[in-house]
């Protein structure tokens, strides 16, 4: 269980990412990583790709059928946080849970596009993502769609999900 934090550190913290993402953004872009966030050079375009290669990834796993392949690209962490539906779930256990009690079958997890793809690079360690996705499903199930955001970890085992916040049009 994540502790709750107290509402003053809470705003201070809401506060520096505000400032820490402005300040990114104001930035040159073409510049190179390390020139901007004093590290090791890092190739954005290819930080880029390898993100866009674990979303594709993913969509590849879940058209297959297999969410526990798809769920590899999130944190295996009771760190992860996960937010659809209204509703915030910590912990990579419980994103399964939901996905699982959300899509018990083929028919309901249809065939995932993901599309309008935003992938900013951060920093060496970091980036963000920003998409659109649709289920294409039939029979009993209608089709859906929606925006998510992704905060991305570069560690040992290469880009993670550590916050996933999606939702679904029309709610």
């Amino acid at each position: 269980m994540i502790p709750k934090i107290a509402a003053p550190t809470r705003y201070v913290a809401i506060l520096c990412l505000m400032l820490i993402l402005g300040l990114s953004a104001c930035q040159d872009s073409s510049a190179p990583l390390s020139a901007r966030d004093g590290g090791t050079a890092v190739d954005a375009m290819a930080e880029k790709e390898a993100i866009r290669g674990v979303l594709m990834r993913q969509q590849e796993a879940w058209n297959a059928g297999d969410i526990e392949t798809f769920m590899a690209d999130y944190v295996r962490s009771d760190t992860l946080r996960f937010t659809s539906g209204g509703d915030v779930r910590y912990g990579w256990d419980s994103a399964m849970e939901r996905y699982l009690a959300t899509y018990p079958d083929r028919g309901a997890m249809g065939v995932l596009r993901f599309s309008d793809l935003a992938i900013d690079v951060l920093s060496q360690e970091w980036a963000l993502v920003f998409g659109s996705w649709d289920l294409e499903r039939g029979g009993d199930y209608e089709d859906i769609g929606g925006k998510y955001t992704l905060l991305m970890h570069r560690g040992s085992e290469g880009w993670k999900v550590v916050y996933d916040h999606t939702s679904q049009a029309g709610q």
